[in-house]
């Protein structure tokens, strides 16, 4: 799935980014931005393995508040100048787009049932 592809690059853009983070953020805001970046593919994943399409949508549904929580993350670390500008810029765009293609699909199952 395209939205799953997605989903973990972005993943992956996350723990690179969150490497250079300060020491004293490894189990704060570092570990939970990684955690709710890695949640968006793990229920996506998750619900794709499940045997309806109800369950589906509650792991879609998951993934998207995910989505939402790491857009808040990632504001607040531009805020506190742990992330650049221009890579707050590309990852936020992302997640955006990220829950737009969940969103999309979730109606999408809404409408084929």
């Amino acid at each position: 799935m395209k939205v799953w592809e997605r989903a973990h690059a972005l993943t992956l853009a996350i723990y690179r980014s969150t490497a250079q983070f300060p020491d004293q953020e490894k189990y704060g805001l570092v570990a939970q931005m990684r955690r709710a970046a890695a949640s968006i593919p793990t229920n996506i994943a998750e619900g794709c393995g499940r045997e309806s399409q109800n369950e589906l949508n509650r792991y879609l549904q998951i993934a998207a508040g995910s989505a939402s929580e790491i857009e808040y993350q990632l504001l607040l670390a531009r805020d506190l100048k742990y992330l650049p500008l221009d890579t707050y810029k590309n990852l936020s765009s992302e997640i955006i787009e990220i829950r737009r293609m969940i969103l999309a699909y979730t109606k999408k199952l809404k409408n084929n049932s």
